[in-house]
């Protein structure tokens, strides 16, 4: 080749490339960094460069050094919300907490108020809340706070507005008011009196929606298996519990479980008591859980038992399995969601599934819910019409 100049857009290339590649002699890029490359460069070499990965050091590679310093973890916090979005600024800070082992750096006050806020942080949190000392506690509640407010504030107002009519509908009337019909229903059950002639239906049958009500139509428990895999589900089940017990229509109970069992219906006014009132990790015996939440169903009808677990049982599996059966035959909608969470498909124990799903008495899948999906998982169960399984 004539020259050896690289062109604009084969510079950008190197360099990308000794970003990705992270310098050292065998990068083969060549390409020297500065300024806020630089910056960059050094941030992810503290998290992820060669000393994390037991091999020896080039010159010029990145070597992993937050060590255990407080002050020195402090500035890299800092470091990455200067040159990474948010989303990959809660990312990387989860990997230091796994690779590194800095959860106990955040049982300091300073600490806390240097990280970006996330629900595995409010995980990570609540994993250390009996070892948490005094002067960090109301620095945790503030983190968890900001983190739960963030969460109603995208959830709450869809989950209502989704459930108000999903109960709505599920108290159709067959004489309704004017302003209370229900025209899609109506018109669909009345499509055998279509009159072509004049095209339109004669709806010689009415549906309605029953009018509006203070008194209390239905049931809801959620039954929370606290487990270490399972802090994201808590963290987002008791956002909902909190925006379900906000609902004068609908009574709800939330219930927390290892291998004892914990009521905190009494607190749900307020999520981050009930965040700070569980304990991860543990033990799990699904069986007594529901033994626990069955004791307490008054109406099974209007009922709907949501239990949130990746069912790895160590109680007793078919006792477990003869309870759920005998709470669907007397009526409780059923609901078994392995995960509550953003996260992909999550670790669960599939035998136990399997046979949920297998007995015919049942009729209830167990599958992992988003966030965003289980207002209408919720609708859907209050109306007892099929789940949106994903």
């Amino acid at each position: 080749m004539a020259g050896t100049e690289v062109s604009d857009g084969g510079a950008e290339r190197l360099r990308r490339w000794r970003m990705v590649l992270g310098g050292g002699e065998g990068d083969g890029t060549g390409c020297a960094l500065g300024g806020a490359d630089a910056g960059m460069d050094a941030a992810l070499g503290a998290l992820y460069g060669a000393d994390g990965g037991g091999r020896k050091r080039g010159a010029g590679e990145r070597s992993a050094g937050l060590g255990g310093s407080a002050p020195r973890v402090a500035r890299w916090l800092g470091d990455i919300r200067t040159y990474f979005p948010t989303s990959v600024v809660q990312v990387m800070q989860r990997d230091a907490i796994q690779r590194l082992g800095l959860s106990a750096l955040l049982l300091e006050p300073e600490m806390l108020e240097a990280v970006e806020p996330d629900v595995h942080l409010v995980g990570t949190l609540l994993s250390l809340n009996k070892a948490m000392p005094e002067t960090t506690r109301e620095t945790a509640r503030a983190v968890v706070r900001k983190v739960v407010e963030q969460l109603e504030k995208r959830l709450a107002s869809r989950t209502r507005a989704t459930l108000t009519g999903a109960l709505d509908r599920s108290a159709r009337i067959s004489r309704p008011r004017h302003a209370d019909i229900d025209w899609d229903r109506t018109i669909r059950a009345n499509l055998k009196n279509y009159l072509p002639e004049y095209r339109t239906v004669v709806p010689e049958r009415l549906v309605g929606y029953g009018r509006a009500s203070r008194a209390v139509k239905k049931e809801v428990v959620l039954c929370i298996d606290q487990s270490g895999s399972m802090a994201a589900s808590v963290v987002y089940a008791s956002v909902f519990g909190a925006v379900l017990a906000s609902m004068r229509s609908i009574a709800t109970r939330l219930v927390v479980f290892d291998t004892a069992v914990v009521d905190l219906t009494d607190q749900l006014d307020d999520p981050v008591d009930v965040l700070f009132g569980t304990q991860l990790g543990g033990g799990t015996d699904i069986n007594r859980a529901l033994a626990y939440c069955q004791s307490k169903i008054t109406r099974p009808a209007d009922t709907v038992v949501v239990l949130i677990s990746d069912l790895y049982e160590g109680g007793i599996r078919d006792e477990m399995l003869k309870r759920v059966a005998a709470m669907k035959a007397a009526g409780v909608e059923f609901v078994t969601l392995l995960a509550l969470s953003d996260e992909g498909a999550p670790a669960y124990d599939r035998d136990h599934a399997a046979a949920l799903a297998a007995l015919a008495a049942l009729g209830a899948p167990a599958f992992a819910c988003t966030p965003d999906l289980f207002p209408e998982v919720m609708a859907a169960a209050l109306e007892k019409r099929p789940l949106p399984v994903p």
